[in-house]
């Protein structure tokens, strides 16, 4: 088993190098004004088709930009840029009707470069030759800075680091619960096989369907935390099965009977959480979606397979010397005999329930309540780092022209007929005077359109306000909304308002619609698994609704962190932004996915508890015992591996690190450990009652494994402490 992996993974990296990665950030939104605008310009080939980026230039104080010898330095650097590849044409401030591209103090200026394609599809080292070209221009005196999407997209940097500090933390924290280094190596050894292997099976999958290029990292974040935790998880069990007096064989097969279903059940929720992002409809999501669940796959593959045949290698060196001494001994951990903090815990939580249950209720309504503010959005240059040209570049224009040049829209027009061409005119001669809009270049009127024909017209407007301003939403729904239907009605012109910041609004607009659904899909999908592994309505209901409280605190804690700015004031990663517009849906099912795993780990260990002796309460401490160990472990693990890519410029990928970490925390420390054990210990036997007509009519799924195939130890005395280490 283990050549086949090392055959698999030099295949599939041999696979990837030839195949290559193809990447595609597009933002399709059917049926939305920004989209339409972009397929006409796309299908009439004009230049706006690509990216708009700009290049911006001032002076010191004192000085102007039309002084000659800076005119003819800008202007020969423009024209260089010019004939650059990719780069359809270069409109400047020196050229006739140019002169709104000039500030009122004449020390800044700008010149938009359009490319001929989107930024996600052009080619780095051509966006990296119009930077060097454009910046050769500057001299003491004169700065020249670059800026927009296709300028970010070659500044951001790679994420490799983010995982070498999560593993590295997450060892640490194996080395701590385990006692030994080549226990901690096993699970990091796993989860980074499976992962390897998700991420190159990423270059085939991308030739096939859309994959973002967010996509290898979150699908990194996502499998290097569920790989190690399910691993761990495994491995505990196989530990104690040696520690019960099993050879490392039957140890092995009992682990995988018990653990390893659990950890197949809690793989696949975690997939079926991912691929209800496809619920959304919008192929930007399930570039992301799909690669991840793959991902999770692939680890869990590698859990069921790799690490078993690395037990098989190691026998009981697992344990590391001393605990391998205390087995001789006859000796039994603090965890086992019921003995530790935990266990102490666990006896306290039904003496002090109702407190309790209302404490971790109070904290986790208080956590939440920043959500009331969440406001969606997408960062813009503000929020790269302050040494980057993107920043400098919309600092200097936001200075020398207002926030609003930042995030300019196109109203794309098609004309039919002359009185629509008059329509067009009086629009763009209006637009001026709309409150909200800074500037508005208008080209030329193209010659009229042949009988049935139409022809495409483009005015770009410049707002006031910053792309992240309510301020800009508001203009964009004005236009839509009041100024465009005023002027073309009784007409057959269409004007539609798109853009990057309109296509951003729309973009979160619409999964705003969305989210209802994907909460109906996933909640559902959830209930009903918990239904029929624990055949119990109450269960999956307090699931339910527990994991929705977690996900709301998650997003308190988000709202606080970059949109109120507490967070990344604090640790120096930019100003204030809205939360990115597909964050809740991403954040929502991967905590689903989780949360499923944590509850399913410890509610299958009360319900052993309960099958057996019929007393909740004792199910409840049984439970908690026996568990919590494990899941704060794991959480830990999970925790130190997100909040490593927290700490990235990125802005989308340090938000999956905040916003899971958070939720994992909350989840793991609040909810399994305080809320659903003292709640379920005051709920008593209706915990498990389902009515008899539908426990007749639902199928059975095992968790457990089949009667008579637990853990015996020495002497026939079935091992209670931990027969299924359930994830």
């Amino acid at each position: 088993m283990i050549t086949v992996w090392v055959a698999l993974l030099v295949g599939l990296g041999v696979m990837s190098g030839v195949v290559k990665n193809k990447t595609d950030n597009s933002l399709v939104l059917p049926g939305t004004g920004s989209n339409t605008a972009q397929e006409l310009l796309q299908r009439s080939g004009a230049a706006q088709a690509g990216d708009a980026d700009q290049i911006v230039w001032q002076v010191g104080p004192g000085h102007s930009v039309t002084e000659p010898a800076i005119q003819q330095r800008i202007s020969a650097m423009l024209t260089q840029v010019s004939h650059l590849p990719e780069v359809a044409s270069v409109a400047g401030p020196y050229s006739p009707g140019g002169e709104v591209q000039l500030s009122s103090d004449k020390r800044t200026a700008y010149a938009t470069v359009n490319f001929t394609q989107q930024a996600d599809t052009l080619n780095h080292d051509d966006v990296k030759q119009v930077i060097s070209t454009a910046t050769a221009a500057r001299e003491p005196g004169l700065a020249v800075e670059l800026g927009g999407a296709a300028i970010e997209s070659v500044q951001t940097p790679p994420s490799s680091t983010s995982s070498a500090i999560g593993i590295a933390a997450a060892a640490v924290i194996l080395f701590v619960v385990f006692g030994s280094l080549l226990a901690t190596a096993l699970p990091i050894v796993t989860a980074v096989a499976g992962v390897g292997s998700g991420m190159l099976l990423v270059s085939p999958l991308s030739h096939v369907m859309a994959v973002n290029g967010v996509a290898p990292v979150l699908g990194a974040l996502i499998g290097l935390g569920v790989g190690i935790d399910y691993a761990l998880f495994i491995l505990t069990r196989h530990r104690r099965g040696l520690e019960s007096g099993l050879d490392p064989e039957r140890s092995t097969v009992e682990a995988l009977n018990s653990t390893g279903r659990a950890v197949l059940f809690a793989g696949g929720t975690v997939c079926i959480a991912l691929l209800g992002l496809l619920t959304i409809g919008v192929g930007f999501i399930n570039g992301l979606a799909v690669p991840a669940a793959m991902t999770v796959v692939c680890t869990v593959i590698a859990s069921l397979t790799l690490l078993p045949a690395l037990f098989g290698v190691f026998g009981l060196r697992v344990l590391g010397r001393r605990r391998r001494r205390a087995l001789l001994a006859g000796e039994q951990g603090r965890a086992e005999s019921g003995q530790g903090a935990w266990a102490r815990w666990a006896q306290a939580v039904p003496r002090f329930a109702p407190v309790l249950a209302t404490v971790g209720l109070a904290a986790m309504l208080l956590i939440a309540s920043p959500v009331l503010h969440l406001k969606l959005g997408f960062v813009d240059a503000s929020n790269d780092a302050t040494s980057s040209t993107s920043y400098k570049s919309y600092e200097m224009l936001a200075d020398g022209f207002g926030p609003g040049f930042n995030g300019p829209l196109f109203l794309v027009s098609e004309v039919h007929s002359p009185a629509d061409q008059a329509a067009l005119d009086r629009l763009d001669t209006a637009l001026a005077t709309v409150p909200g809009v800074a500037a508005v270049q208008a080209p030329p009127a193209p010659p009229a359109p042949a009988a049935g024909g139409s022809a495409i017209e483009v005015a770009q407007v410049l707002p006031k306000t910053a792309p992240q301003a309510q301020g800009t939403s508001d203009l964009i729904n004005h236009l839509r909304d009041s100024v465009v239907p005023e002027y073309a009605d009784g007409t057959a012109l269409k004007v539609y308002v798109g853009g990057v910041t309109a296509s951003n609004d729309d973009f979160a607009a619409m999964t705003n619609a969305k989210l209802p659904l994907l909460l109906v899909t996933v909640v559902g999908l959830s209930f009903l698994l918990l239904l029929v592994a624990f055949r119990s309505l109450l269960i999956p209901t307090l699931t339910a609704l527990l994991n929705l409280l977690a996900a709301a605190a998650s997003f308190g804690v988000l709202t606080a962190y970059f949109q109120w700015g507490w967070g990344t004031r604090l640790f120096g990663q930019g100003a204030a932004s809205p939360i990115m517009g597909y964050m809740p849906e991403i954040v929502l099912a991967v905590l689903f996915g989780l949360s499923m795993d944590y509850q399913v780990f410890l509610v299958s260990r009360m319900a052993e508890e309960w099958s057996h002796s019929r007393d909740n309460t004792r199910a409840v401490i049984a439970g908690l015992t026996h568990t919590a160990r494990v899941i704060t472990a794991a959480a830990l693990i999970m925790i130190a591996v997100f909040a490593a890519f927290s700490l990235t410029s990125q802005r989308d990928v340090a938000e999956f690190g905040v916003g899971l970490a958070a939720a994992v925390a909350l989840d793991a420390f609040i909810v399994r450990t305080v809320l659903v054990p003292s709640v379920m210990y005051l709920c008593g036997a209706a915990n498990w009652w389902l009515p008899k007509w539908l426990d007749r009519r639902m199928p059975h799924l095992a968790i457990e494994p089949p009667a008579g195939g637990a853990v015996t130890a020495p002497g026939g005395v079935r091992d209670l402490t931990d027969s299924s280490v359930n994830s």
